[in-house]
């Protein structure tokens, strides 16, 4: 009899607590997955198209639950004469992310390229010596993330640091404030808005084991002297005529075994023009198994593609031959990976 009662009222409950009606349904688009997934899902912007193309507005805060300003948030981009300020563009990034409830991501505080003109000759030229070079740099940080403060969730504070051999990148930050900046950078942005989530951001960090080693000295030293670290970037552009990473997933988790959070900050995936069927199909598979990657990491906060369209994405400019990264094409329609992103789900 007793057994018979449990039976009853377990059934009763079930009955009660009817599942979801969508639990199985595919989601209608990104936003939507990115609810069911608990994860960020994300776009870089240009900013220029931000202003001046309805339709791309309209697809980017439809399908995005969070936002990178793709070059707008750049030193040489707000600050293209010493002293001389334009927020322009990173201001109305901020804006429409805001209006249309879209997490933000800073990028970039430090990084070797990108720089303008006078401060990359100042360096280099001894007119700037490294005490005021220093000081510069905490300016910077200070300025851009007090300006931002409360409205950025993530920074990347640092990019690109350790270069394909495995080594510090050499820059005028390495070369005349030594090792140490890297740390200064991370308490400088953290002294400047204490709720901002902080990272080391960096390409090929996926399966480069020269650079995997590297990272992750540098995460284990920033951290054993309690500098405030709090986020690893992975960037994630990929392209089908390379192996996928298989390794990804342990990778990822030798990060956030330390304590880290994990995003997948800048993803896309080229191939060798043209495009085919059978090659976008591979480039859905790479972009799923990377959200997937991701999804299966309790500690992987975030998944950003670097444009979601071809219109305006920066490969055909940087690798010859090569295109067609995104996950929607130069008219805004939906590519196999776009669909293949619905598809994922947690365990």
């Amino acid at each position: 009899m007793k057994r018979l009662l449990l039976g009853l009222v377990a059934a009763a409950l079930a009955l009660a607590v009817p599942l979801p009606a969508h639990a199985d349904r595919t989601p209608d688009d990104l936003r939507e997955l990115s609810r069911r997934l608990g994860v960020h899902v994300g776009s870089a912007v240009d900013a220029t198209a931000l202003a001046g193309e309805a339709d791309y507005r309209t697809v980017l805060n439809r399908e995005f639950t969070h936002v990178t300003a793709e070059n707008a948030m750049k030193w040489e981009s707000i600050e293209p004469q010493r002293g001389v300020y334009d927020w322009e563009a990173a201001d109305a990034v901020v804006r429409n992310a805001l209006r249309n409830r879209q997490k933000i991501r800073g990028h970039t505080l430090v990084w070797h390229n990108q720089l303008p003109a006078w401060l990359t000759e100042g360096a280099n030229d001894g007119s700037i010596g490294a005490a005021e070079l220093r000081s510069i740099l905490r300016k910077h940080i200070m300025t851009e993330v007090g300006r931002y403060r409360g409205k950025i969730r993530a920074w990347d504070v640092v990019n690109e640091v350790v270069d394909d051999s495995g080594n510090l990148r050499e820059s005028i930050w390495l070369a005349h404030l030594g090792p140490g900046y890297i740390a200064d950078a991370f308490r400088w942005a953290h002294q400047a808005d204490p709720r901002a989530k902080l990272y080391i951001n960096d390409y090929n960090l996926e399966w480069d084991t020269k650079k995997i080693g590297k990272t992750l000295e540098i995460v284990k030293d920033l951290k054993a002297k309690r500098v405030p670290i709090h986020g690893i970037g992975f960037q994630g552009h990929l392209g089908i005529q390379y192996d996928y990473p298989g390794d990804f997933a342990n990778v990822m988790r030798q990060f956030t075994d330390l304590g880290l959070e994990a995003a997948i900050t800048e993803a896309d995936v080229r191939m060798v023009m043209p495009a085919t069927p059978e090659k976008l199909a591979t480039q859905a598979d790479y972009y799923k198994r990377m959200l997937t990657t991701c999804v299966e990491n309790r500690r992987c906060v975030e998944f950003t593609i670097w444009s979601f369209t071809d219109r305006h994405s920066w490969v055909p400019d940087w690798f010859e031959g090569e295109g067609a990264a995104c996950v929607m094409d130069e008219n805004l329609t939906p590519k196999p990976a776009y669909e293949a992103l619905l598809t994922v789900r947690r365990r």
